[in-house]
């Protein structure tokens, strides 16, 4: 079997999926070959696991200090760049594409008439999963942005409906520090977060930023990004405090990490995450950066860890097979194992309320 699987790289989030999955699929016997758009080439880091991947421009979001920019993300893309990639990409010799909210791949398998799926936290988003009021525009977008003819959607909880569990590398804990907090908010500039964490000197903060160097401020440290260091960091911390992006928090809940979090302002996506986790009591969420929010959430105890199966080879036995078993009874054979140290509120509804500690 031979899968051109297609990777949206404007987060990290994404790869960090594709990186559960790549070795279950390989593992399973499945020949791949890797697209990745939204940023240059030079920008990606530790890639080995992509090895000879083609990269192109794509569709990107255009973020400035934490917000959503929408005249400048309509204005940057070049749309007529993206139609002449969609000429060049041949699907025809793939018996699948898989596109994880990758919008190149996923529109010329559509055009060229090759089987595709769609596996992403995007896609839980056609089904009934906690969301926000408003937001018609950017719950089009998620409806066309990456096309697919099957549509496998990844979430925290099943809230009743045919999606799977998150899609993580297999993490064990390590004996957390006490003082240890990770930060990384790709969305925020870094004076700003710097100014958010310097009143709490009883803490050791480790940022994740798009800097070239380390850099010491006294009880903060702005650290290069780094998939290798940033998860060996993520095992022994207290907590970490981030955007309120889907892949990071996943880990979190499956380690146990308290998290607190801002969603990124205008972003439809961040915005559900953050009502999810809090319909779940597993984060605090935050408008701006507040010092009063931080010092009482920095107080709390950890989480009990959520135990969620293994996603990634599920997925690649169900690819293997032939794709026997329908969703629904996929999706169901994946929760039946998970335990949950939660309950699922669902009077939270289509309201986010920041502020609450959890």
């Amino acid at each position: 079997m031979k899968v051109l699987y297609g990777i949206q790289g404007t987060g990290n989030g994404h790869l960090a999926r594709a990186r559960a999955l790549v070795p279950a699929m390989r593992n399973a016997g499945i020949d791949m070959d890797f697209v990745l758009t939204g940023r240059p080439r030079e920008d990606y880091f530790h890639m080995e696991l992509f090895e000879g991947f083609d990269c192109y421009r794509g569709l990107s979001l255009i973020v400035e200090r934490g917000k959503l920019k929408h005249l400048q993300t309509m204005t940057r893309n070049n749309i007529f760049e993206f139609a002449g990639d969609l000429k060049r990409l041949n699907t025809r010799n793939y018996d699948l594409v898989i596109s994880d909210f990758e919008p190149l791949s996923a529109w010329a398998a559509k055009f060229q008439g090759t089987p595709s799926i769609g596996i992403s936290h995007q896609k839980a988003f056609d089904y009934d999963v906690p969301k926000v009021r408003g937001y018609l525009g950017s719950r089009a977008i998620l409806r066309t942005f990456a096309p697919t003819d099957m549509r496998l959607g990844l979430h925290w909880h099943h809230f009743n409906q045919p999606i799977l569990p998150p899609l993580i590398e297999p993490m064990r804990p390590e004996q957390v520090v006490g003082n240890k907090i990770l930060v990384y908010m790709g969305f925020e500039a870094v004076d700003d977060i710097v100014e958010f964490l310097k009143p709490f000197d009883n803490y050791n903060f480790l940022v994740y930023a798009k800097v070239e160097k380390e850099t010491q401020l006294g009880h903060i440290c702005i650290k290069p990004l780094s998939h290798t260091e940033f998860h060996r960091d993520l095992l022994d911390c207290f907590g970490v405090i981030s955007n309120a992006g889907f892949e990071l928090s996943s880990e979190c809940l499956a380690l146990g990490k308290k998290v607190l979090i801002k969603p990124l302002l205008g972003q439809y996506e961040q915005l559900c995450n953050a009502l999810a986790l809090q319909s779940l009591n597993r984060g605090t969420v935050i408008e701006t950066l507040d010092h009063g929010i931080l010092e009482k959430w920095l107080e709390l105890p950890g989480h009990e860890r959520i135990l969620y199966p293994d996603v990634a080879a599920g997925i690649a036995n169900w690819l293997k097979t032939g794709r026997q078993q329908s969703l629904q009874e996929l999706a169901a054979t994946m929760w039946e194992s998970c335990d949950f140290p939660f309950t699922y509120d669902e009077r939270f509804g289509k309201s986010l309320l920041p502020g609450i500690i959890a």
